[in-house]
Parts: structure tokens; sequence; C-alpha cells
């Protein structure tokens, strides 16, 4: 993994990245590069900019590879421009919006002085001094297209709930669309940790792989080795963890990966007799 800044005047924006080498590189086979940040700057990284880097030798704007050349420190470079002209784009859209609100808060004043105080449209249109109803800040991101994902039954111990979610992934890209999918639904976003992960996919015969602690230390990990072990690959697999105010110590980390596993076994992921047992469970969504 390399990790470096971008360039002045953002150099205090880092980036990671993975840099897989296949046995047959530089001979017949291209590196593949992978992003690991999860924000750059203040932004999330989308799928396409995601998926673009994974394409990085294979795509008409990204480097240029032939057979028996060294090309790593090209393909880097050739990332770091695109994050760079991405960055600044999320920064111009980031001000625009910023006027965009500005404006509609001024909006919101003067419609507010318009309406009377009993009128019952009042609170639809003017609520709390500075917002507007109607508004939705927080717009839902789409689940890829033929992404179901599988939802074990809760786990509870102390008052602490642990709930497993798995899905088939076709390709990385798709991970961080099903996260923000998932961080839409304000019962998962509230949990304490909503989103453990670990995912395997592979892809061009090179396996791609990440995970996240989502701030219960070590946890990702955890499930990155459960997935490792069970030999299970193009799977996305997320535990929701609800604290119950009661510190449940190692036994949390039990939790999170049985909570994973049933989830992997009622998708059908395990592949084995006692799996298919298990199928229709949960619920799926």
């Amino acid at each position: 993994m390399m990790k470096f800044s971008l360039p002045s005047p953002h150099d205090e924006v880092s980036l990671k990245v993975l840099i897989s080498l296949p046995p047959s590189y530089p001979a017949s086979s291209p590196p593949q590069l992978q992003l690991l940040s999860r924000y750059i700057g203040a932004f999330g990284p989308d799928s396409s900019l995601f998926g673009s880097i994974l394409r990085t030798y294979i795509s008409v704007n990204g480097a240029e590879w032939t057979a028996d050349t060294v090309c790593v420190f090209d393909g880097l470079q050739n990332v770091l421009d695109r994050c760079v002209t991405w960055y600044e784009g999320r920064l111009s859209s980031d001000t625009a919006g910023e006027l965009v609100r500005d404006d509609l808060k001024q909006q919101g004043h003067q419609t507010h002085e318009r309406t009377r105080p009993n009128s019952p449209d009042s609170d639809r249109i003017y609520e709390g001094g500075d917002q507007i109803s109607g508004i939705n800040e927080s717009i839902a991101t789409a689940m890829p297209i033929g992404v179901n994902i599988y939802v074990a039954e809760p786990i509870t111990d102390r008052k602490s709930a642990f709930v497993g979610r798995a899905c088939r992934i076709s390709h990385a890209s798709e991970v961080p669309l099903i996260l923000s999918h998932l961080m839409s639904d304000r019962r998962i976003s509230r949990a304490a940790h909503p989103i453990i992960n670990a995912w395997r996919c592979q892809l061009d015969g090179v396996l791609h792989q990440d995970n996240d602690d989502d701030g219960e230390s070590a946890a990702g990990g955890r499930l990155a080795h459960l997935l490792q072990i069970l030999e299970v690959n193009d799977v996305l697999v997320i535990v929701t963890r609800y604290f119950g105010g009661i510190h449940l110590g190692p036994d949390r980390f039990k939790h999170i990966n049985q909570a994973a596993r049933n989830a992997l076994e009622l998708g059908g992921f395990l592949d084995t007799s006692e799996t298919k047992k298990h199928i229709g469970r949960g619920k799926k969504h």
C-alpha cells in the first residue's frame, strides 16, 4: 500500500492506494490499483472514481501498459491526476451548494415574514428559524441493480444488539454504493457502529479486499479473517452494532463474527448442506 499527498495547494489531503502485482507482471499482465481512502479531504469517493482507478491500465483515459514494461509509477501518477481533478470538482460543487443553501435560507426568512403566524402552512414553509421543510438534505443512494442484501436475525446480549447483513458483489465499486444506501436508513445510521464491514472480490484474476472497523477497534479485520478462513469471495458482509449501555468486553467480537456468519449462511454464501437449512430464516432487502 502507498500513501501520498495531493500536490499544493491540497497537500494536506492524503490518498491510500493498494498496489497488487500479479505473478505474470510485467511480462503479460498489468498491475492492479485500488483506492483505499475512505475520504479524500472531506468527501467520500464515489463509485465512478473508485471504478476508474481499478481500470487504470485498461481504460483509454488510464495509464499505458505494454508487455515487459514496468509501469507502476505511471499508473500512480494517473491516479493522482484524476483524484486532484475529482477533488477540485467536489470543492467547486461544495462551494456552489453553500451559495444555494444561503439563497434558500434567505428565501425562507422572506417567506416566513410573508406568512401569518397562525397560518396552517407556517410550520410547513418555515421551521426552526433557518430550515425549509420539503428540501431533503439526505438523498438515499440507490442500491446497485441486482444486489440483494440478506439480513440475519439480531443477536442480543445485555441490551446490545448485533445485526448481520451479506450480499453478493460483482465489482468492488459497488461497495461504497451499498454502504451509502444502508447509511441512508436512519434505523441503521443511528447505531453506535452501523457499518462494520469486510469484502472480497475477484476481478480479472486478482483478489481485491478491504475492511472497515467503523469505530469498533479491530472488528473489520476480524470479519476479513472470517471471509478468508471460510474462503468466501465476491461477497460484502456488514454488521451493525447497537450499544445498550453495558460494555461487553471481548464478547462483542464473538457476537460480531456470529452475526456475520449467520448472514453468510442465510444468503447461501457458504455453500454447505447446513447452510441450505438456514435459508429463509431471516429477511431479505
